[in-house]
């Protein structure tokens, strides 16, 4: 425009007058300035939506769950007031679609609502954003990890090195400690550190001789650290039941100070009646195994209050019956609280427990979805490849061998007391060999261990502990002595020598073998990539309405929750029965079902989208039979598609599979659904509103 107006004067100046000159001379500069605004605004705007996309892209990293809880945090930094904040959380009607739930009571997220509020009041907004901020704060705690396994090590060996020893064996096999890499905002990761801190505490707790004011503090370290893991952990009840199993195996025969033992009991149902105060009376809590179990041993020890005298056939009959009196008491108790508070919360993980070992097939939906996912499945053998690698299994396993005859001979002694007087004085003797503190981590190790064999998720527990019981073998003074008695190869020089010199060794190779290939993972910058989630959220955010209620998978929406705001049907916290009532209704877009029936499940939620996932309809990651379709297929009554069995009293379906028929566009679907976007990957049908 510029170069006409030009032209024009050039061209014209000697006809023209200079009023007329000088109007075009003035017409030029404003479309120049109007020109250089609109320049300036658009690059503004490329700005903004280049920040916008970058922000996506950081967001949708955190995927499944984890999107989910970061989003309240999200959540809670963008609330005008804290007090508005915590409002929304209390009386949350965009997690649930047509449902005000209260999230502090359904999920553990006190850490989000800390962690935001800390970064409201600290002065540090100017130079470090919410994502880092939050994302540093995970990486500390799993310092504090590290830290509180040395200590763990170090209290059991009497030696730094075998702390030394213990967190490089855990930094060394990161793949299979901890997850920390690449699902940042996993309850996990928040809560493991304390429950690392909590067993460094009881590691201390039971050594024997403690002045009593190291002891009340001690006690005060092992509640803080017990109630801080309950609190960031859902599944905590089931891990301080395993504890709770340790210390009744340990006091039951005689390894540990009954006393100490009540101490311990007590701690943990105090930390879970605290935390189910601040989850506003969570009912999954006071419905614990934990709890029933804890008060059944207080309670059977309290009727048998001659258990630890006799001889060795009559105290192990005695213990036979403390045993069945327990779990009479413990079940008992359980289902009585169960039936008082109406809950059905944990139903599905005890289902999914009985179909895992081996107590009878089920179609059940929600136990398969556990039961055909990797991360519950049993611990694959490449990981004792891994482990061996770093000499960590070997040395684990040494150990482990060593402390095991120990303990079997130490309860075996102990068990042979005729009376108490002889009991309490053949444990003294006996425990010289095999202290209070290391008989409980070695039980908490096997039974930690099971766990993880039989539940590959659980690994994590097993394997970071296991570091710390190898290191702490290496180095101990009274392991060597064990072994080198039982080859009458027996010197002080020699133990001395071996516990020094077996660590420093294991040491240098780890030095020479791995911290070049860890200090180049360090320095190795990753980007995430996923375009197609990215489109789908910069499409939700720009063309759906604010108040839009969204349907689809669990770990999709939780992107969705968190990058776009919208309202779901349903989310990957699947702790609540109603909720996994919702997710099989709004699955059925995988299933064998008319048009107007998934429309009408849809609508009954309130939902205005739902997203098809191709990966998900045309699956092809697990085996027939584990596929989202087949699970759904099955618990219809379908049979499955492709070839291969199905069970006889299975039926063919009266429908085509919605996900794919939709695609068709026939009139039918087209009348309910109608296709609003759609990339490589997902489809967003908008939903009719006819009845």
């Amino acid at each position: 425009m510029r170069m006409i107006c030009g032209f024009l004067i050039l061209r014209y100046s000697p006809t023209l007058s200079e009023m007329t000159a000088e109007v075009l001379q003035v017409l030029i500069e404003v479309i120049t300035n109007r020109e250089e605004k609109i320049t300036s605004k658009e690059s503004v705007n490329n700005e903004d939506e280049l920040f916008a996309t970058q922000e996506v892209e950081r967001e949708i990293s955190f995927r499944t769950e984890c999107g989910l809880y970061y989003s309240y945090y999200k959540q809670m930094l963008q609330a005008p007031t804290l007090v508005q904040g915590f409002h929304g959380l209390i009386y949350d009607n965009k997690t649930e679609s047509m449902r005000t739930i209260n999230l502090l009571q359904r999920m553990n997220i006190y850490q989000e609502v800390f962690l935001s509020i800390l970064y409201r009041v600290l002065p540090i907004q100017k130079y470090l954003e919410p994502v880092y901020f939050y994302i540093y704060t995970l990486f500390g705690l799993q310092a504090i990890y590290v830290t509180a396994l040395y200590v763990t090590s170090w209290l059991l060996s009497g030696t730094w090195l075998s702390g030394l020893l213990a967190a490089l064996w855990y930094v060394a096999n990161r793949i299979d400690t901890t997850r920390v890499e690449f699902t940042i905002p996993l309850r996990e990761n928040w809560a493991l550190p304390f429950f690392a801190i909590q067993i460094a505490a009881v590691t201390y707790f039971l050594r024997p001789n403690l002045q009593p004011l190291s002891e009340r503090r001690t006690l005060l370290a092992i509640f803080i650290s017990t109630f801080l893991f309950s609190l960031t952990w859902q599944f905590n009840q089931f891990m301080m039941l395993m504890q709770a199993l340790v210390l009744f195996i340990l006091d039951s025969l005689d390894m540990l100070p009954a006393v100490k033992a009540t101490w311990l009991y007590g701690i943990q149902i105090a930390s879970l009646l605290l935390v189910c105060i601040l989850q506003f009376f969570n009912s999954m809590i006071l419905g614990s195994l934990l709890i029933s179990f804890n008060l059944s041993v207080l309670i059977a020890r309290k009727l048998q209050k001659n258990l630890k005298t006799g001889s060795f056939l009559n105290r192990i009959g005695k213990l036979l019956l403390h045993l069945f009196i327990v779990l009479c008491l413990t079940l008992f108790l359980n289902n009585i609280i169960k039936k008082i508070l109406n809950l059905r919360s944990d139903e599905h993980i005890f289902k999914f427990l009985k179909a895992k070992f081996g107590f009878g097939a089920t179609r059940d939906f929600d136990a398969n979805l556990y039961l055909c996912e990797e991360a519950f499945g049993l611990l694959p053998l490449n990981t004792f490849e891994r482990l061996s690698d770093t000499l960590l299994f070997y040395a684990y396993i040494f150990v482990l061998s060593i402390t095991v005859i120990a303990a079997l001979i130490v309860a075996f002694h102990n068990l042979s007391d005729s009376t108490n007087q002889q009991s309490m004085g053949k444990t003294g003797k006996c425990t010289v060999d095999l202290k209070p503190e290391t008989a409980y981590n070695l039980i908490h190790t096997i039974l930690f261990g099971f766990l993880a064999l039989s539940t590959m998720r659980m690994k994590y527990l097993w394997t970071s502990h296991m570091c710390v019981f190898a290191s702490f073998g290496l180095c101990s003074p009274e392991i060597w002595e064990l072994l080198l008695k039982s080859v009458h190869l027996y010197n002080p020089k020699r133990i001395y020598i071996m516990r020094y010199s077996v660590p420093i060794l294991i040491l240098l190779y780890l030095c020479y073998k791995f911290w070049p290939g860890m200090m180049d993972e360090l320095s190795e910058l990753r980007e995430f990539y996923d375009p197609d989630t990215v489109e789908l959220m910069n499409w939700i955010k720009s063309n759906t309405p604010r108040k839009a209620v969204f349907a689809g998978s669990m770990q999709l929406l939780a992107g969705v929750k968190l990058c776009t705001g919208r309202t779901l049907t349903n989310h990957p916290h699947y702790e609540d029965n109603s909720l996994r009532e919702r997710t099989r209704a709004v699955y059925q877009i995988y299933a064998k079902r008319s048009p107007e029936e998934v429309h009408a499940l849809l609508r009954s939620f309130g939902t205005d989208y739902v997203i098809l996932e191709d990966s998900i309809c045309y699956e092809r990651r697990h085996h027939r039979g584990c596929r989202l379709r087949d699970l759904l297929d099955v618990a219809n009554g379908h049979t499955m598609d492709g070839p291969g069995e199905n069970d006889p009293d299975l039926k063919p379906a009266d429908h085509p599979r919605f996900c794919e028929e939709i695609k068709r566009n026939l009139p039918s679907y087209v009348a309910h659904f109608t296709r609003v976007f759609q990339n490589k990957t997902f489809h967003v049908y908008k939903l009719s509103r006819n009845k």
